[in-house]
């Protein structure tokens, strides 16, 4: 992270929280952000129009968007657990690599909703059989999964 600032613990009562203030809960989450060793808590998301992206996500997976102190664009998670920002000026995460999942309640709409929005089914689902997965491209090529739940 190009952060200078420093992410020390500090103790509020018996638990410990991270003081980092351009991450914030969603406002969907009642609770606060699960804070544990090993928990990715934060991504950075290339992009050569966060407005544009940030509305893709927004409408199709329902994070929060909001604008952080510096000026960035930044969104929570539907569940408020991870936080990021959409970044300029970086290449795009466009070939299969490390892949982040979503999770999403129906494969099949989030399939729909992505190619209405202008993103590109880059697998289609059927192909991890039997888990339920596809990868997407959003507006900036950058490639991601998607896993639902299997039917019970």
């Amino acid at each position: 992270m190009r952060s200078t600032q420093h992410f020390e613990p500090e103790i509020y009562s018996e638990e410990a929280t991270f003081n980092i203030p351009f991450i914030n809960s969603c406002s969907m989450n009642t609770t606060h952000p699960t804070i544990a060793n090993g928990k990715i808590c934060y991504v950075e998301l290339p992009s050569n129009d966060p407005k544009a992206s940030s509305e893709f996500y927004k409408q199709i997976f329902g994070w929060n968007i909001r604008t952080r102190g510096d000026g960035a664009t930044s969104f929570d998670d539907g569940v408020g657990e991870v936080s990021g920002a959409w970044v300029k000026g970086r290449k795009a995460a466009a070939e299969v690599g490390m892949v982040v999942y979503i999770m999403v309640d129906n494969i099949e709409d989030a399939i729909n909703s992505i190619e209405k929005h202008g993103g590109k089914i880059v697998q289609p689902l059927g192909m991890d059989a039997p888990e339920l997965t596809a990868r997407f491209a959003d507006l900036d090529g950058n490639i991601f999964g998607l896993y639902q739940e299997p039917i019970k």
